[in-house]
Order: C-alpha cells, then structure tokens, then sequence
C-alpha cells in the first residue's frame, strides 16, 4: 500500500534496533516518529493520532502494556505491533486478545517486520487527504479544490477533455460531501435523445403527451437532496437551458404537463468537454445559465499532463477487470509500462481503461505485454537480416534496470512506492537493485 499520509509511532530504546527500525520505515515513505520510554510516548499519543505504533513490550520506565492500555482509554486508539523477546510472548499474546493488532518475536526479518506493518496499516481507513483521484500534482490541487467546495450548495462545474474522469471528480464530491445518504444522479446530456430530455430531466404527468400513459419522475425530483450531474452541458438545446435556469435561480421546476411548481433540493454540478465561453461568444450557450452554473470551476487536466497517474491507474484498471471477470490478477510488464507512460493518451483515462479491458481479457499468459495495450501499434514480426541482434537477456535486464531507475526517481527514492508501481515485492526489488548494481547509486 502507498504510505503516503501515514504516520508510525516508534517506541523502541535499543539505539541500535531504534535507529535501524527508524531509518527503513522512513525510507519506505511513512513519517515516523522515534521515542525511548513510556511517558514520551503517552505525551506524543495524548497529542497526535498515528496510525500506527510500534512498542517494545520492555521500556525503561513502563511497560508497552502500560502504554496500550492508557490508549485504550481515549475514544480511538491505532494499532499496536508490539515488539518482543522471548520470554515475553506470553504477555504480547494476551495484549494481542485484548485488542492490540500483532506482535514480532526477536530477532526478525526486517521483510517480515515490513509485511505486519502494511497488514495492519491496511486495516486503518486512508484519510481524506490520501490519493484519492491521483497522486500527480495536478490531481491533488482537484482534490483540494473539491474538498474545499464540498460542504457548498453552490453550482459547481469541472471542465476538461474526454475521458478524463470529470464524472469521477463530481462522485467524489458527492463522497466527501456526506452524500452516501442521498442520491448521485448522472446524467449525459449529449446521450438522451433531444424531444425526451425534458421528460426524462423534469418528468411528465400523465397523459402530457402521447404515450404518456403514467406520471413519470424526471432526474431533478429523482436527486432529492443529493447531486444532480449534468455532463456535457453544452448539449442542452436553447429550451431547455432556460428551463434549466429557472432550476438553478429559483430552485423550482414543473413536470412536463404540469401546474404545480416542486421545489429542488439538490446541488447542481455540470461539466463540459467544450469551451462555453466560446459557446457563449456564439450564442450556443445562453450566457445568463453559463454564469450561474460557472459559479465554482476546477478544470481536470488531461492524462498526458500527469503522467504520474498512469501507473497507478493501470495498476487499479488490472485489478478491477481480473476482480470482475473471475480471473487471475495479471502482471503488466515492464516493457508495458514503459510503453504506457510514453504514450499521449488522446482519448484520457477511457482509453487507459478501454486498453487495458481489452488486454486482461485477450493476454495470452499471466504477463500483460506491450502489445496487450497496444495492437494498434505493434506492427508484425519481421526477420531481420545482416543485422547485430542482442541476446534476449541482456535487453530484458536493460529494460528492467531503466524502470527501477525510472521508478525510484518518480517516488523520490521511496522503496515502497517504487515496489508498488513496479508490482512487485520490497524484498524482490531490493534483490533486484542489487543484481543491476542500483542500490549505490541510489544512495549516492
């Protein structure tokens, strides 16, 4: 998992084992805080709220118990991964029944020690300030802005290209905006026929029209104190604009064929792929609903501008179509990825997961290869002739030196994040960058 936003208590007064302890937490990404006894400790947990600690069970003034169990007192406690010797296995199973999250038995492997911390960070819920719609820059300042305007009942309005999640961001505002409880209603403006939009976004009584045989409830009313998401907005024609207007201003609107005003009780938000200042220059867009709905606007910037995103979202994409068809997770090969991070994606986040439906669908074994991504562009196989070809392993090991390298330099040297974005394990990637002679480089 990404240990970014993660914090990790230390207690730990071996200098030695402290300091070891310290130094690999923090090079795997995770913010952690290294104390010696017990009442640092309990002054350090009365003030922040990690995610996790880790306690030798024998402290110099008190017990790790001792510090567990004042925990417990407090509303909300962390886990603890408790660190012990022998002769107190005996105690740590017992903090175990009582709610602490593990224990290690000196001496241990420090890929072991890795592996408890991730189980139990996995087991915390991530903050709101986690990577939820991406871990470029670009992304983060979208998720900001997003979970700055959330708790608003102003028009919002994100603008950007096709496919690049515009929808994804107004379904996490209605997330973080406490809207489990009440309805997401998404609506295509450009996918409903134009002489049934009316009906289909106000609704109609019966006997409104031919074969109107029964009142019908239109997506406003369905939106109730939830999201009404109107996507691609410039689709809408000059009519119904006004009538869309008139929801937003006086939070009224009648069913087609009706008398009787409803009120609106939700929140409108809207995007578009085209430029509605432009629209408004050549009267497509009625300027007067452009203003209203233009309130709030965060512009989602295309994939090939946050190219830090791509792996982690074909990572996910992978997971979510192996997870929904009953089969096997494939791995995406490094050559893959090499070829997907230097790709423009003109079509944005629905070409990523379009691409890699088809590839975990069509690949032939459990590795996705480059030409899984991309038939499009992988020409068919030639001889080549008077040509100097290089032996198989050694292009394989250049490949896969230059994405480790790749990999470090885009996490920042963090080991953990590098594993995650290669797919593989801590402990293989380390053996790796050995093998490849990366290792001093890395800390150089």
């Amino acid at each position: 998992m990404s240990p970014d936003n993660r914090t990790i208590l230390l207690v730990e007064d071996d200098a030695i084992m402290g300091a070891s302890l310290h130094q690999r937490l923090s090079l795997e990404g995770f913010a952690t805080e290294w104390l010696t006894n017990g009442a640092a400790a309990n002054a350090y947990l009365a003030q922040h709220k990690p995610d996790l600690v880790v306690c030798d069970i024998r402290l110099p003034d008190m017990t790790g118990e001792d510090v567990f169990l004042d925990r417990q007192k407090a509303e909300t406690s962390p886990p603890f991964l408790f660190i012990t010797a022998f002769g107190d296995i005996e105690q740590a199973v017992r903090l175990v029944k009582a709610g602490a999250g593990d224990y290690l038995t000196k001496p241990f492997d420090m890929s072991v020690f890795l592996d408890r911390v991730d189980d139990l960070m996995a087991s915390r819920p991530v903050s709101a300030a986690s990577e939820t719609l991406g871990p470029s820059p670009a992304m983060r300042h979208v998720q900001a802005l997003i979970d700055r305007c959330a708790d608003l009942s102003t028009p919002l309005l994100f603008v950007g290209e096709t496919g690049v999640g515009k929808e994804v961001c107004a379904a996490y505002l209605h997330q973080v905006s406490g809207g489990k409880d009440h309805p997401f209603i998404a609506v295509n403006c450009s996918a409903i026929p134009r002489d049934l939009m009316e009906s289909e976004l106000f609704g109609h009584e019966k006997g409104a029209f031919s074969g109107a045989v029964r009142r019908h409830v239109g997506y406003a009313e369905r939106a109730a104190n939830g999201i009404l998401f109107l996507d691609e907005i410039s689709e809408l024609q000059a009519e119904l604009q006004a009538k869309l207007l008139r929801l937003v201003e006086n939070r009224t609107f009648s069913r087609v064929g009706g008398e009787t005003s409803l009120p609106f009780n939700g929140r409108i938000v809207c995007a578009s792929n085209v430029d509605l200042d432009k629209a408004v220059e050549t009267g497509a867009f009625r300027a007067d609903l452009f203003f209203r709905i233009n309130v709030v606007r965060i512009d989602v910037p295309p994939l090939r501008s946050r190219r830090e995103d791509i792996q982690p979202l074909l990572a996910r994409f992978v997971q979510e179509c192996a997870n929904q068809w009953g089969r096997p997770v494939p791995r995406v090969s490094s050559l893959a990825e090499t070829m997907a991070l230097e790709h423009d994606w003109p079509g944005n986040v629905r070409e990523l997961r379009n691409r890699v439906e088809r590839a975990v669908a069509l690949a032939d074994g459990d590795l996705i290869m480059p030409c899984d991504l991309f038939p499009d562009r992988c020409p068919k196989p030639t001889v080549a002739i008077d040509h100097e070809v290089a032996p198989l392993a050694d292009v394989r090991d250049a490949a896969e030196r230059r994405q480790i390298a790749r990999a470090l330099q885009v996490t920042d040297g963090q080991i953990a994040k590098a594993a995650t974005l290669l797919g593989v394990s801590r402990t293989t990637l380390w053996e790796k960058m050995k093998r490849h002679d990366i290792l001093a480089e890395h800390r150089e």
